[in-house]
């Protein structure tokens, strides 16, 4: 049997308990009845880890067994607080730059099941149909029955090219379905764009990294140099599982002059903070409709609800996920980290995110175009007749080709159509309507 000292390991727990005291109490005393009480079960947790060391059938690893508890511990919080292995934490600093190697979803535990918050855009995950709202019931047959967040993650990531097979429950499956899933080597775009109508930007924000504001910065100098004033912009934040929240405030102050963007609140006042946006004088004028959806989480519902309730922008979609905590990250002296929910986010005008989600202005729900035929009308035009003059060809083909592929993806997207429409019936509006 292993060496077994009771002072080794009540120390690191100690400590520990004082660092989580320290995080959450600040600078004020802790109370001697506090003081005793945890010293108490502190000591009532080393007699029980020295009697599995002593007693248990088979040889334990002491460091295994710590792991453990600190897991529980964490657990009891809530879904997002979370330990982090040195590897864990290091994997953590690697996705937040943009690149990471994995399947390409975020997930999180809802009603005690492992669940898909969003897919990532063009990641093997979203390719293979995967969606937000799906509970993953195995991962490679093996049940995730109170399996933490992390250790989910690690058994999601591995190797480019090898292949991890996820069971999938959604609500209108009669029962599970297997998905075998290739991993890759997942490189986030946050931000692509495309016009509508030659004036209308459509910009899509996948997710929240370290690069986006400015990614998104870049797109709209783009389209102006290339394109002239906007009518309006379409942004599309549908299926964003958030990411860093000093880009979600970045990204809500380039559509805001002034206002507050968010505000966050916790146990204690170093917590407590407020996002005031700036005037930087090259801030968009035009109308902007927001495109959001359940699988739209945590920093993108921070931007949707800053600019709903500063006026700045139509929500246009379903309710959202409702993902409203905030989690700091902490490292520990051996490289590992606790990632802690410490505060929750609130909207300007003060609406808890938290289990609510942002409610849209506009309530359209996404209609699955039709796979099994092509869409058709039965009316008849001057294109169906015999012997109609044709039309005179642009010499710009490459215009016809995008021309339709525009209109391909209007008619499979339902949502964006009527984002689109609104802001075309806005322009008509403000033209044709006396104040």
């Amino acid at each position: 049997m292993k060496n077994f000292s009771p002072k080794k390991v009540l120390l690191p727990l100690c400590l520990l308990a004082c660092l989580l005291l320290l995080g959450l109490q600040g600078d004020s005393q802790v109370s001697a009845a506090l003081e005793r009480s945890i010293y108490k079960n502190l000591k009532t947790f080393n007699e029980v880890l020295d009697m599995v060391q002593k007693n248990y059938v088979e040889d334990v690893d002491s460091k295994k067994l710590l792991e453990g508890a600190i897991n529980g511990m964490m657990k009891s919080l809530d879904p997002h607080s979370t330990y982090m292995t040195a590897e864990m934490y290091k994997d953590l600093e690697v996705e937040t730059r943009g690149s990471f190697g994995g399947i390409g979803i975020e997930i999180t535990i809802k009603k005690d099941m492992l669940t898909v918050v969003s897919p990532i855009e063009d990641t093997p995950a979203y390719n293979a149909g995967i969606k937000a709202g799906d509970h993953i019931i195995q991962i490679d047959g093996k049940s995730t029955k109170d399996i933490t967040i992390m250790e989910a993650v690690k058994k999601l990531r591995g190797p480019q090219d090898s292949k991890v097979t996820i069971t999938i429950m959604r609500e209108d499956m009669a029962k599970p379905k297997d998905f075998v899933i290739t991993r890759s080597i997942i490189k986030i775009k946050s931000v692509k764009s495309k016009i509508y109508d030659e004036h209308i930007a459509y910009i899509r924000v996948s997710s929240f990294q370290e690069r986006t504001a400015d990614d998104l910065k870049k797109v709209l100098k783009d389209i102006k140099a290339k394109n002239g004033a906007l009518e309006g912009i379409i942004l599309d934040l549908r299926n964003n599982p958030g990411g860093l929240l000093n880009q979600a405030v970045a990204v809500a102050d380039v559509f805001l002059k002034s206002g507050v963007i968010v505000t966050t609140k916790g146990r204690t006042r170093n917590m407590e903070t407020k996002s005031v946006a700036k005037d930087d004088g090259d801030e968009p004028t035009c109308p902007i409709v927001a495109l959001v959806n359940e699988g739209t989480a945590s920093a993108a519902e921070i931007v949707s609800g800053a600019l709903q309730d500063n006026g700045r922008a139509l929500i246009l979609g379903t309710q959202t996920f409702g993902k409203g905590s905030v989690q700091t990250v902490i490292p520990l002296e051996d490289g590992s980290a606790l990632k802690l929910t410490t505060a929750k986010y609130y909207t300007p005008s003060g609406r808890s995110i938290q289990a609510e989600g942002i409610k849209p202005d506009i309530i359209v729900k996404y209609i699955r175009p039709s796979e099994d035929k092509e869409m058709t009308d039965d009316f008849i035009r001057e294109r169906d007749l015999m012997g109609h003059i044709k039309p005179k060809k642009d010499n710009d083909t490459n215009k016809d080709e995008g021309a339709k592929k525009e209109q391909d993806n209007l008619t499979q997207d339902n949502q964006l159509k009527s984002a689109l429409d609104i802001i075309k019936s806005w322009d008509i509006m403000k033209k044709n309507l006396k104040s």
